[in-house]
């Protein structure tokens, strides 16, 4: 087994190429079940009762920048709400929701070359700040677009009011889930050393 970007070694800040990730199909296959979850969560979830805002989207990005290691897994979010959109038809503050997802996104490919303590501590970073960034973008979008608080200070105000049950909800689903894509991420690392050490002394066992 190719042992090139089993882990990440120290200094090296370059991105994994496409070929790389196609010998290493198991990182963009996790990648893509777990996007799949987030899509699926996302459209049933509400019929589960679950509360309002408790989405994985967050950390599917987070372990998709992980595991691919390329800039290009900012584009995770948009699948989600891109897919799950066409079958909700959240349209009434769309941009507001697409472009917090982005921000979102970019904010995560900077942890992509993180290791150790640093790789949990963007985690919680990533869950926190995603968090309180989506509620007071989407919230100001309501606020402007929905046309169910006055226009005034006192409006907005009451919009963010409204909107902190739902943020609530995200932190805490952030604070667990985000570090857990971290997880996930590191044991993926681990399994492919522990590979990568075993495969040439089983050639040469042989």
């Amino acid at each position: 087994m190719d042992t090139r970007d089993v882990l990440t070694p120290a200094g090296d800040r370059r991105d994994l190429t496409v070929a790389e990730l196609a010998h290493r199909w198991w990182r963009p296959a996790t990648v893509v079940l777990v996007l799949t979850a987030a899509v699926v969560w996302r459209l049933v979830a509400p019929g589960l009762g679950a509360p309002p805002n408790l989405e994985i989207a967050t950390a599917a990005t987070f372990l998709a920048v992980l595991l691919l290691r390329n800039r290009w897994a900012a584009v995770v979010p948009f699948v989600v709400v891109a897919v799950s959109d066409a079958v909700l038809g959240n349209t009434q503050i769309m941009w507001f929701t697409w472009s917090a997802w982005a921000v979102v996104g970019v904010g995560a490919i900077f942890a992509r070359h993180l290791r150790g303590p640093g790789r949990y501590a963007a985690a919680l970073g990533v869950g926190v700040g995603g968090s309180l960034w989506f509620f007071a973008w989407t919230n100001f979008g309501v606020w402007l677009m929905d046309g169910m608080y006055p226009a005034t200070l006192d409006g907005l105000l009451a919009s963010y009011v409204a909107g902190l049950p739902f943020l609530r909800t995200m932190l805490l689903g952030n604070l667990v889930l985000v570090p857990l894509a971290a997880v996930v991420a590191s044991l993926v690392e681990r399994a492919e050393a522990r590979g990568a050490v075993e495969a040439p002394a089983a050639a040469a066992h042989n």
